[in-house]
Parts: structure tokens; C-alpha cells; sequence
């Protein structure tokens, strides 16, 4: 059976038994936070045991280094709707050690993007539509440096409310102590 199969088949049963019943909340977060965090396996269930949210307590982001790369983008986007539209009041951008982002250079992804049907005529276009790949696809130095350079993305957004606070913090994925980097309380 396939992984699809296998999860269609799963939820069938989800369903059948009334499991869903258990997580049944409001669209607004209860702790009226939003959380952008990096998409890593090791903190799907462990950032929010860690921080002790719940479901339906936080409208959580995630994508690859919590990074903001655009402000135009659908994470900034995203961060917006949770604050004007659902009632967020606080911002917590949150990294962690180890992270694949760090060092990541565009040059070794493009590389293993050619050995599938990434071709150099493929990559000639996107470069020719104005899409810096390099850039797009850079990682960074430290996820320290990432975390300052995101809440300062947030901070800087001509949309963003000068009276919410945006936290910066780290978490250890292995442990999930969480270390702060920007105490955004304090300004």
C-alpha cells in the first residue's frame, strides 16, 4: 500500500471513530500568539510541548530556517492575517541549532536539482524572469544571525503595528530549551 493509501485509509478510521472531536477550537488563537518556525521533523511535536501550546492556542508558520526572505511574501503575508485578522498580539520568531539553513549555498542545491529535470536552460529562464537563484536559495551563517534578521523583516514591514512585540528565541532540538535572542517586550 502507498503512503497515500495509507493515509486515506488512516483517516477513514479518524473520522469513523469521532477522533477529530478532541481537537475542536476557534480559527483565533487562544494565546493570541503567532509563531514562525522552521519546518525541521525534530519540532513538530516538540516546540509546542516545549512552550506549552496547544491546539488552537497559536497560528503556526513554518517553513525551511524560519526565514523571511520576502517582505512581500506569503510569510510576511501570513504573520499580517494573524495579527489584523485573527487576533494575534504577539510574534515569536523561533530557529534552532542545527539547523539544515545553516551554510546552505545555492550552488550544491542547484547541482542536485540538475541530476532531475532541473535543466540549465530551465534555470537560464527563471534568471532571465529576474529570479535571483543564488539569493533565493541561500541559507545563512547562524540561526542567531537568521532569527535577528527575521524579527527585523517583521519590525521594519510598513504594515507591521509598532505596539506588538516580536520575540526572537532559539530552540535546542534535541532537549527544547529555548534560548532568547530578542526580548521584544523590550524595545
Amino acid at each position: 500500500m502507498s503512503r497515500l493509501q495509507d493515509i486515506l485509509s488512516y483517516n477513514k478510521q479518524f473520522i469513523e471513530e469521532k477522533k477529530y472531536e478532541q481537537y475542536e477550537t476557534s480559527k483565533l488563537p487562544d494565546k493570541k500568539i503567532v509563531i514562525l518556525s522552521c519546518m525541521d521533523t525534530r519540532l513538530v511535536e516538540l516546540l509546542p510541548k516545549a512552550m506549552n501550546i496547544g491546539n488552537g492556542d497559536v497560528k503556526m508558520i513554518k517553513n525551511a530556517g524560519a526565514m523571511i526572505t520576502d517582505s512581500y511574501g506569503s510569510i510576511m503575508r501570513s504573520i499580517l492575517v494573524a495579527v489584523y485578522e485573527l487576533q494575534a498580539e504577539e510574534v515569536f520568531v523561533i530557529g534552532h541549532y542545527d539547523c539544515g539553513m545553516t551554510g546552505l549555498h545555492a550552488d550544491k542545491l542547484l547541482e542536485k536539482a540538475k541530476k532531475g529535470n532541473f535543466t540549465d536552460e530551465k534555470q537560464k529562464s527563471l534568471e532571465g524572469s529576474g529570479v535571483d537563484l543564488k539569493t533565493w536559495l541561500k541559507g545563512f551563517d547562524s540561526p542567531e544571525e537568521n532569527v535577528r534578521h527575521s524579527v527585523q523583516q517583521i519590525h521594519q514591514h510598513p504594515l507591521f503595528p509598532t505596539d506588538i512585540p516580536v520575540h526572537g528565541l532559539i530552540i535546542e532540538p534535541n532537549t527544547g530549551r529555548l534560548d532568547l535572542v530578542i526580548d521584544g517586550d523590550r524595545k
